[in-house]
């Protein structure tokens, strides 16, 4: 058994995963010690600005502060730091390459998005056979830059990041409304669309016969579609939500102002300006691809980054 320390650092949040690693003829187990997140915005304003704030920079270094203190306390035996779209697309990305190594005493991997989508896809799949979904999976991990699309079976047979994460979205689309107008919304739905048909000529989408969604956005929609009065994991992972619960949740988010969105029980509140279009992210995909519905894993890349350091 190994002790390991997965770190994501994301457009929109910083995540640990510290876990016990055992393999085993049945593909291995791994444990959780300790799984966090915090929101940072480690993204902000970079798809206007090509750079990463200063302010966002502290933010995301102090959070990294506190996980370097719990890997040294529970005795991680190896540490991998993986960073994802915000920082692929940064000028200054040196500046956060740097803060990692100090604070970590490892380098950063600022991986590409078909990295990104293969790591994913292992975090996300590991669990399914108890479900015995019918295969091949499309597996999509709507982030806050950018989205992945991953299609296989056994293996990752095809893959594609496109750059429609919630954030983006958002900063590029919805970001001054409170709630979006009608224009903006279908704004942002165009260029949503536009990216999937980008999709559908590099991965065969039509292929796919389970829809799983990975990340925060869509964890909330499932916590909202079941009603639920606060997030709860052990609900969320590995539920089932159909297309018409999506646009229903999403057709609410959109046309709530930000105080009824903060208000729902299971939102994060570093999720609240963003939800919108992670949701219509989701919606558009469902829609456009004919999925009836979507399992949703709280398992990811931060789970793919621990399996690859077994």
């Amino acid at each position: 058994m190994t002790r390991v320390a997965a770190v994501d650092c994301g457009t929109n949040s910083v995540r640990l995963l510290i876990a016990d690693v055992a393999s085993g003829d049945d593909g291995g187990t791994l444990t959780d010690v300790e799984r966090l997140m915090e929101i940072v915005r480690l993204g902000q304003d970079v798809d206007r600005t090509g750079r990463l704030a200063p302010e966002a920079l502290e933010r995301t270094f102090a959070a990294m502060r506190g996980y370097a203190a719990l890997i040294e306390r529970h005795g991680a035996e190896k540490v991998r730091v993986v960073a994802t779209s915000a920082t692929r697309d940064a000028q200054n990305r040196d500046d956060f390459v740097s803060g990692v190594v100090e604070i970590f005493g490892v380098v950063p991997e600022v991986i590409t998005g078909e990295e990104e989508a293969n790591l994913s896809f292992t975090g996300a799949t590991r669990e399914l056979a108890s479900l015995r979904p019918p295969r091949p999976y499309l597996v999509v991990d709507i982030g806050g830059g950018s989205t992945e699309f991953v299609l296989g079976g056994t293996r990752v047979e095809a893959a594609l990041s496109v750059d429609i994460g919630c954030v983006r979205m958002t900063e590029r689309h919805l970001k001054d409304a409170d709630p979006p107008s009608p224009d903006q919304i279908s704004s942002a739905a165009a260029d949503i669309d536009a990216a999937l048909e980008r999709v559908r000529q590099a991965v065969p989408v039509d292929e796919a016969r389970t829809l799983v969604g990975l990340a925060g956005s869509v964890t909330t929609i499932s916590g909202i579609a079941q009603g639920l009065p606060a997030y709860d994991p052990a609900r969320i992972h590995l539920s089932r939500v159909t297309a018409g619960q999506v646009h229903e949740v999403t057709r609410g988010l959109l046309h709530a102002t930000r105080a009824e969105r903060a208000r729902l029980g299971v939102m994060h509140p570093g999720r609240v300006d963003v939800i919108g279009a992670g949701a219509l992210i989701l919606d558009r995909i469902m829609r456009e691809y004919g999925f009836g519905a979507v399992v949703v894993s709280e398992h990811d890349i931060l789970d793919g980054i621990a399996w690859s350091l077994a």
